[in-house]
């Protein structure tokens, strides 16, 4: 492994150790001390890669932008069938890669009042619930989802999703639901 290889893999572990404690202790209670410890590497050697808490929950924010940005209906698939399918994919996914349900609870804290505006700002910065709300008008307009409240529509689907994903978060042994009850809330 090269030394740019080893970098990349502390920085991981960096980030993936602060994720699991600021959704387990809480932000504020995190101290970068603990995050070292728990690493394990001395706390003046993470400052060399991240400057600070607020930088590193930044990072995990962009981190975690990552999965609603390819909520986008780039193939043009009947609405019902691109949300039931990236729901499958983004459970499939999480199934491997367990700490997805933890970003899902950091994304859900970060957004609230009282966490650092810089990393509330970039959790905003994605529209997911407006591009989904157009989604559904869509779905509308053919007939596959009721009538109602677009944007509302959206955020009970994301709220639903949301409170899923934090479950999984908590419950190791429950399984992902099927897709295809959730986007039913829309038909």
């Amino acid at each position: 492994m090269t030394r740019k290889e080893q970098k990349e893999e502390k920085r991981k572990a960096i980030l993936m150790t602060a994720l699991n404690l600021f959704v387990d202790c809480g932000y504020y209670e995190t101290k970068i001390t603990d995050i070292a410890q728990a690493v394990p590497m001395s706390t003046g050697l993470l400052f060399h890669y991240f400057e600070s808490k607020e930088e590193l929950l930044n990072e995990l924010v962009k981190l975690g932008l990552e999965g609603p940005k390819s909520a986008e209906n780039t193939m043009n698939l009947p609405p019902d069938v691109f949300l039931t399918e990236f729901l499958r994919q983004m459970f499939l996914y999480a199934d491997k890669e367990p700490w997805v349900f933890k970003m899902f609870v950091l994304m859900g804290q970060v957004r609230r009042v009282g966490m650092p505006e810089e990393a509330r700002k970039i959790a905003d910065s994605v529209k997911t619930m407006e591009s989904t709300a157009k989604l559904i008008k869509a779905g509308q307009k053919t007939g596959v989802f009721h009538k109602g409240d677009a944007l509302l529509m959206s955020k009970c689907f994301w709220s639903s999703v949301q409170g899923i994903m934090e479950q999984m978060a908590m419950d190791k042994a429950m399984k992902a639901p099927n897709p295809e009850w959730i986007v039913a809330m829309l038909k």
